[in-house]
C-alpha cells in the first residue's frame, strides 16, 4: 500500500495544472495558476492557505483546524492520523484547487491581475 502521502500526491496531481514541488519546511508542496494549494509534512500534517471567512467555516465545521504557527490568518491545519483521513484531506485540497481555478482554466497564464500569491508563509 502507498503511504498517505503518496496516495494524497497522486490524487493532487492528477487535477489539470496541479504541480508538486519541494516545500521550504519540508514535506512537499501543491500548486497551480502559480499559487499554492497547500502542502504535506510527510504523512501526519496537511497545510492549507484560504481566506479566512473560508477558514472560519472550515474550523467552525470541524474540517479543519487553526493553523498549527499562524492561527490568525486564512491558513488551516489537517492533523492526518491514518489512512482513513485521506478523503478528507483531498477533499480540503480539492476546495482549494476549485477555488484557485474558477475564473480560468489551471495552467493558464498569469496576466498580472490575478489573486494575490499566498506563498508559503509558514
Amino acid at each position: 500500500m502507498d503511504s498517505i502521502a503518496g496516495m494524497i500526491e497522486r490524487e493532487v496531481l492528477s487535477w489539470a495544472g496541479a504541480s508538486a514541488e519541494p516545500h521550504r519546511f519540508g514535506g512537499v508542496e501543491f500548486r497551480v495558476n502559480h499559487h499554492e494549494i497547500g502542502h504535506l509534512h510527510g504523512n501526519r500534517q496537511a497545510d492549507l492557505p484560504f481566506p479566512l471567512r473560508v477558514r472560519r467555516e472550515l474550523v467552525a465545521s470541524g474540517r479543519a483546524s487553526l493553523h498549527h504557527i499562524l492561527p490568525d490568518t486564512g491558513w488551516v491545519t489537517y492533523y492526518i492520523k491514518g489512512y482513513e483521513d485521506v478523503p478528507a484531506v483531498v477533499e480540503l485540497f480539492r476546495l482549494n484547487y476549485d477555488r484557485l481555478t474558477a475564473s480560468r482554466p489551471a495552467g493558464a497564464a498569469e496576466t498580472g491581475a490575478g489573486r494575490p500569491s499566498h506563498g508559503s508563509n509558514i
